[in-house]
């Protein structure tokens, strides 16, 4: 089988977003975009947008399933928060479209900026409670759980991204549930945000389907290798998120500079 160059840079790529998501468990997602872009080729914005939203949809269903078999899924709690925030999402991704792509990058540089110091900032975890969503706590819970379920779906769509970075602080926020639970059930949003931002893009012919394909493949492949990865540095894993955000910072600030450039052009 001969591979094109995009074939294989759209591989390597995959490679990289599933590496850094079995190594650190979260985040990669955000180099999707701009590796399509200036890494692949893909010409359009939105069409690296898009087609980056799709895989990111199959990477996190497929991580999902592996909490899923683990019990590290409170169901009720992640299906309403992925219900409000899938409406987000197509609304986020609509209002995406209409955005001149070099003014949506440069706007995406500054959102890996913001993930770059979220994940930069050392926090102890919360000490959460198990939690189990009833009758006597739905009136606080389910209202919590859909305006920050929608919020983060706007912001999702908007931007192509999975936004766990934002998912799991919203349903703790909302519930209180232990981190490991949060992260599980993060993964359902995640999964469905990404999934109607691309049918969103699809539907307008923003998704280069090859591509998708080779991007999850090689996202399959390097999260394997970071996964075993992790497991050796489990010791060193602050260090390795400490570096992890310098390197989305870096590339946040060169996608800001070079849409600053491009929208400088008479």
């Amino acid at each position: 089988m001969h591979l094109s160059y995009l074939d294989g840079a759209a591989l390597l790529s995959g490679v990289i977003v599933g590496f850094v998501l079995g190594l650190i468990g979260g985040g990669g997602s955000v180099f999707a975009t701009p590796l399509l872009y200036y890494f692949v080729g893909v010409a359009n914005p939105h069409v690296a947008i898009g087609t980056g939203a799709a895989a990111v949809a199959v990477n996190a269903l497929a991580n999902l399933l592996g909490h899923a078999r683990a019990g590290r899924v409170k169901w009720a709690c992640a299906a309403i928060f992925a219900a409000a925030g899938s409406g987000g999402a197509i609304i986020g991704s609509s209002l995406g479209k209409i955005v001149d792509g070099q003014k949506l990058l440069l706007l995406f540089g500054v959102v890996m900026l913001v993930v770059a110091a979220q994940m930069a900032i050392k926090r102890p975890p919360p000490q959460g409670h198990d939690f189990r969503l009833t009758r006597e706590n739905a009136g606080k819970t389910v209202p919590a759980l859909v305006l920050i379920g929608l919020v983060v779906g706007v912001l999702s769509g908007f931007f192509g991204i999975g936004g766990g970075f934002l998912v799991v602080p919203g349903i703790l926020a909302a519930t209180g549930m232990p981190m490991i639970a949060a992260i599980g059930s993060s993964l359902v949003s995640v999964t469905a945000f990404g999934a109607a931002t691309a049918a969103n893009y699809a539907w307008s012919g923003l998704v280069d389907w090859p591509v998708t394909a080779f991007l999850v493949a090689g996202g399959v492949v390097g999260g394997v290798f970071g996964g075993r990865l992790a497991g050796v540095l489990a010791a060193r894993r602050q260090l390795l998120t400490q570096v992890f955000a310098a390197l989305v910072a870096a590339v946040g600030i060169y996608v800001i500079y070079r849409g600053v450039l491009v929208l400088m052009k008479p």
